[in-house]
């Protein structure tokens, strides 16, 4: 397999959209042939990432690459950045609006979730500067 790279925008606070860019990353995977455990774990990241720049960031982007041995998944947004890393990934632990709160978002296990079922995680994040989410994972 040829390495790939490939582009999807995020629109914030796009909920009727919100999810869409998961789903096209879980088809594409499943196209090369990845395996289901694989393609669940990187799917459920994705998705969680997807949704936190759609609450909390600003209009942004993920770039996914793809090689025989990995799949890496770069989250970048022009939201308000990430105060306190070490407290957003403590299970619960949420700023979400009130907003995603109504629509069942928000329970604070987004990066929790993203640390528990990737390989690798690193969160690059500077107040009022936006967020860089690099999630990793070996094929």
């Amino acid at each position: 397999m040829p390495h790939l790279t490939k582009n999807y925008p995020i629109k914030a606070r796009d909920y009727l959209k919100a999810g869409e860019v998961s789903i096209q990353v879980q088809g594409l995977l499943k196209s090369i042939g990845f395996t289901p455990e694989l393609i669940r774990r990187v799917s459920l990241c994705a998705y969680e990432a997807e949704m936190n720049v759609v609450m909390h960031g600003g209009d942004g982007e993920l770039t996914l690459d793809v090689d025989t041995d990995r799949v890496s998944l770069e989250f970048r947004d022009g939201g308000p950045g990430i105060e306190d890393i070490g407290l957003a990934l403590q299970e619960g632990y949420s700023t979400a609006s009130e907003e995603a709160r109504e629509m069942g978002f928000g329970a604070g296990m987004g990066l929790p979730n993203i640390q528990k079922n990737s390989d690798s995680l690193e969160i690059l994040s500077e107040k009022g500067k936006g967020t860089d989410v690099k999630i990793g994972f070996i094929a």
